[in-house]
């Protein structure tokens, strides 16, 4: 690039990471709204986080474009292309975790009936959802300081949460064994642990990217993955 193009390049690449940390904040606040709603099966808290998506997918659309009219006009090489590419990796996986915290506010609604709740089995989703919060920061984190350590670190604790979802499922396929009242309501809660350990997934995704995005090279060790309800994974993945 000439002295020019390198300025344009780089305002280019600052507002695309200012728009990934907006996107970022939205995410985290889909969550955070999603399991709130869930917890206090409150169906019109879970309305208003079907409709907030709308935000998520236009700033998806709108780094999209950014991308696609940066590597047209400045054609970025070697690790600015990367940079680029990263940042439209990473807006897909958060457009993806934005779908899946609207999917769960479309599970409080169903489950916003009277059914006894087993506070244990819930806890278990809150926790869940904690950790892949704390994962999506410190991911979006490194992805702001261009450090693959710590999307290296945020990488290996997704067996954490694979191994969180294996619990949250025995628990409550004991429930609905035991109690038949529970069929529905254990369903709903699995659709919404299962939404949250795919959460957790795109946070890792995120993590290759940035960690590739650094180093120029992908990870070399396959994703370690905990969670042990593969027979049941057609049945309860979205």
């Amino acid at each position: 690039m000439n002295e020019h193009t390198t300025r344009a390049f780089d305002s280019d690449l600052r507002e695309l990471t200012s728009m990934i940390a907006e996107m970022g904040g939205h995410t985290e606040k889909q969550i955070i709204e999603a399991i709130d709603a869930l917890t206090k099966r409150d169906p019109n808290h879970g309305r208003r986080v079907i409709s907030a998506d709308i935000t998520l997918d236009a700033l998806q659309h709108d780094i999209e474009r950014k991308v696609i009219e940066t590597i047209a006009t400045r054609q970025p090489m070697a690790v600015d292309l990367r940079e680029v590419v990263a940042i439209l990796r990473i807006a897909n996986d958060l457009e993806r975790i934005g779908d899946l915290a609207k999917n769960i506010g479309k599970r409080t609604i169903g489950i916003s009936g009277g059914e006894n709740i087993p506070r244990k089995a819930m806890r278990g989703v809150e926790h869940m959802a904690t950790l892949v919060l704390h994962q999506l920061r410190d991911v979006l984190n490194a992805f702001a300081a261009r450090d693959s350590a710590i999307a290296l670190n945020a990488w290996n604790r997704d067996e954490e949460i694979d191994s969180m979802y294996t619990s949250l499922f025995r628990e409550v396929l004991t429930y609905m064994m035991e109690d038949p009242a529970m069929m529905g309501f254990g369903i709903h809660l699995l659709f919404c642990g299962k939404n949250i350990e795919r959460m957790g997934d795109h946070a890792t995704n995120i993590a290759e990217a940035v960690y590739y995005m650094v180093e120029g090279q992908a990870l070399l060790d396959e994703r370690r993955k905990a969670d042990g309800t593969s027979a049941w994974s057609v049945a309860f993945n979205t």
